[in-house]
């Protein structure tokens, strides 16, 4: 029977893709990097207003499989290039790209490239149990799949120097403080709150949290003119979709608002 490398579920506008490889705390391997970035586009295609990433078992993803590049090293080296621009960065820009909010439910250790796929998501929330560590100094290797560009966005420039040069793993408290996750629950309580914030978001405006997350990636590299007329373009966009004009009504009816995600 072939092994089912990703698990893919879609309930109540929620899609949860689980990586499914947990007697390796979900390394990653080639054809899992390919079943994911099918999976997402999958999840776009069915019209998911959110999108859950998480693991199988004791750990959230422990990076790329070195089993699955042994025979390189052994013939001399793997040629990582090769391995990133084919594998890695066509995920890291589905995540970035998705057009609804994606979560990241991290169950257990977050290490290297998984730790980078976390990063990429709008949103992490982790169980008490999980440890995170950025690894790649550990084995001679500089951070991939986009960690350079979401780790200092997300922890501030020194913290995230210290991560990468001092990669020893965090408590999902520790990792709580500096802000690289954005909620910590106990390990019974873990799922329910996934849960719970999943149906928050996938219950919220689908396109201003899309349009949201595009102009926040820009302005981190654009100039107030550039970022201001991009900030204009998205907001003549997102006025004219039905949940702008159905939470307007919904405000002058003195009402809560409702959100369909057009």
């Amino acid at each position: 029977m072939t092994e089912t490398l990703v698990r893919y579920e879609i309930d109540g506008g929620v899609a949860t893709i689980t990586l499914n490889r947990p007697g390796v705390l979900n390394a990653l391997n080639r054809p899992l990097l390919t079943d994911l970035h099918d999976a997402i586009h999958r999840a776009q295609d069915e019209h998911a207003r959110c999108l859950v990433l998480t693991g199988e078992g004791r750990g959230f993803c422990a990076g790329q499989d070195l089993a699955d590049i042994r025979a390189d090293y052994d013939n001399g080296a793997p040629d990582l290039e090769a391995l990133l621009r084919e594998y890695y960065h066509p995920v890291v820009r589905g995540i970035r790209g998705a057009t609804m909010p994606v979560l990241a439910a991290l169950n257990g250790v977050a290490a290297g490239a998984g730790l980078s796929l976390a990063l990429a998501c709008d949103l992490r929330i982790a169980s008490e149990a999980a440890r995170l560590t950025t690894a790649f100094t550990g084995i001679g290797l500089v951070p991939d799949a986009g960690m350079a560009w979401t780790l200092p966005r997300l922890v501030g420039a020194a913290n995230a120097t210290r991560l990468v040069m001092r990669p020893g793993p965090i408590s999902a408290a520790e990792a709580l403080s500096m802000g690289l996750v954005d909620e910590v629950a106990p390990p019974d309580e873990f799922s329910a709150r996934v849960a719970a914030l999943a149906a928050e978001l996938a219950a919220g405006p689908t396109r201003a949290f899309v349009l949201s997350r595009q102009l926040m990636d820009e302005a981190a590299t654009s100039p107030l003119d550039r970022l201001l007329d991009l900030e204009a373009g998205a907001q003549l966009e997102a006025g004219q979709t039905e949940d702008h004009r159905n939470a307007i009504a919904a405000f002058l009816e003195k009402r809560p608002a409702t959100f369909e995600g057009r």
